[in-house]
């Protein structure tokens, strides 16, 4: 019974049923691959036997993305994600994102909640991870029951709760809807169903603000785990006020300038990709709506900076592989919200979002201290054109002005760089260690000329050597005991 609740057994096998599909992907995260065998047999139960599910782990990118190409490989019709997820819209595949279903107490919750609440004198925004989410109807009623029992105050306590814009995406469909509920109480003043203001939506939960009201205005009370999703809370609405309960260890924490020093971080980022001269784009999502428009967006944003940019598919970036492309000075990850801060300081270039190349590379945009987390929220805006190279910039990083380097004036002159990059690429694969260059990382300007210049360039594939190298033969047998083993 506790499987048949935790994974809604019964709500996947209606969503299977009433959409007609016959091949279904379940797509699983690593912590959770040990239940994947219980599910399907469960869900064999429920099913037609003419339904095929596959088994789906170890995606390319972020588990809480719906993986996409694991399941065009399988042809699969929809997806059903389970675990924690960033419920970013698909492209091509519909999908039903079932939730993480994590123990929390809503007595000691909601005290927690009407204590702090009621001190700061602000009213309240309650936000929550979305494993915590099938525990909100239980906080509203312990928060109720709480507020009815204080008495001889005369302040009011003003609720709005964040829900969940849908827990199904389909590529076609936009989920625009916001259930805006509030508590009754004696110290809880629910907001009023017709007073409408402006909407806001973050990783899955959406609100609506009264008319004439600021998010500045709220104190912020987030339920769940410190981890990418509450960063992205902390780092969107940076001028509010943030608490945050831990419902592992029944505390309060009021102390978040830990998360929101990665604003400053992210700033001092911005400021080094300024003097980059080549950029790397790395395709961190294959699903995500509007990924591709991005990318495209993004080229065309470099290329009006007078910057060299190269595309990678590698799926989950890390050192080891970014540190083969020396030659590119910053690299912009194109993902989704909760993958796409990635701490570089073990990088051997600084890894930007998107928001913050349009900062770094657009010369009209300045720093405001709002931040954008979603991509998707930044393709409605195009690059506009290039200010003339000859003005100077100032670098704080340098600490002085730099001019930065003019690529592509015209036609002309594109052509011959093509032509110039031709023969440099024709040269490279011939150079060996003993030739002298002079290339080097800060005057290069293309990918090719910096490939000139290293001191490796993989296999000798003129060795004048036919005879094969020494190899290991394998063992035969089991780990537990091979056979040239002794008993």
């Amino acid at each position: 019974m506790e499987l048949d609740c935790n994974y809604e057994i019964a709500r996947v096998a209606e969503f299977v049923c009433s959409g007609g599909f016959t091949r279904v992907a379940l797509q699983f995260p690593d912590e959770l691959l040990k239940d994947s065998m219980k599910v399907v047999k469960a869900l064999r139960r429920e099913l037609n036997s003419s339904v095929k599910l596959y088994v789906m782990a170890d995606t390319t990118y972020g588990s809480c993305c719906v993986d996409e190409v694991g399941a065009a490989h399988i042809g699969a019709e929809c997806v059903i994600h389970y675990g924690q997820t960033c419920l970013s819209s698909t492209s091509t595949i519909p999908a039903l994102f079932i939730f993480d279903k994590a123990s929390i107490s809503p007595s000691n919750c909601a005290r927690s909640l009407l204590d702090h609440g009621l001190k700061s004198g602000k009213p309240v925004l309650v936000l929550s991870g979305l494993e915590f989410a099938h525990a909100i109807p239980e906080i509203k009623k312990a928060v109720a029951s709480a507020a009815s029992s204080i008495s001889g105050s005369t302040s009011m306590l003003e609720l709005l709760y964040a829900d969940l814009c849908c827990s199904v995406v389909s590529p076609s469909e936009t989920c625009t809807s916001v259930n805006q509920i509030g508590v009754g109480g004696q110290v809880v003043h629910q907001c009023p169903a017709d007073e409408s203001g402006q909407t806001y939506s973050t990783g899955g939960l959406s609100w609506r603000l009264p008319q004439g009201q600021k998010m500045e205005d709220y104190l912020l009370f987030w339920i769940g785990l410190d981890n990418p999703a509450f960063a992205n809370v902390v780092l969107t609405f940076n001028n509010c006020e943030i608490v945050r309960y831990d419902a592992t260890e029944g505390r309060l924490v009021t102390d978040v300038s830990q998360q929101k020093k990665i604003l400053r971080r992210r700033y001092y980022l911005v400021e080094k990709a300024k003097d980059a001269n080549m950029i790397g784009i790395l395709v961190g999502t294959l699903g995500a709506a509007g990924y591709l428009h991005m990318i495209h967006q993004m080229r065309e944003l470099i290329t009006q900076a007078g910057k060299k940019s190269y595309t990678f598919v590698m799926g989950r970036p890390n050192p080891a592989k970014l540190a083969n492309f020396p030659e590119c000075d910053v690299f912009i990850n194109i993902s989704c919200a909760q993958t796409a801060l990635l701490d570089s300081k073990e990088f051997l270039a600084p890894i930007i979002t998107p928001f913050e190349a349009i900062l770094a590379f657009d010369r009209r945009s300045q720093w405001t201290g709002a931040y954008v987390m979603e991509f998707r929220d930044l393709i409605a805006s195009t690059p506009v054109e290039r200010e003339q190279s000859g003005e100077a910039r100032f670098s704080f990083i340098k600490g002085g002005y730099v001019e930065d380097l003019d690529l592509q004036e015209d036609d002309e002159v594109e052509k011959n760089e093509i032509l110039s990059l031709v023969n440099v690429t024709e040269k490279a694969l011939q150079v060996r260690d003993e030739d002298t260059r002079s290339v080097m990382r800060s005057t290069a300007k293309s990918g090719a000329e910096y490939f000139a210049s290293r001191s490796y360039h993989g296999l000798d594939i003129n060795s004048t050597d036919s005879l094969p190298g020494e190899f290991l033969a394998g063992r035969s047998g089991k780990a537990s005991g091979y056979k040239d083993e002794k008993a």
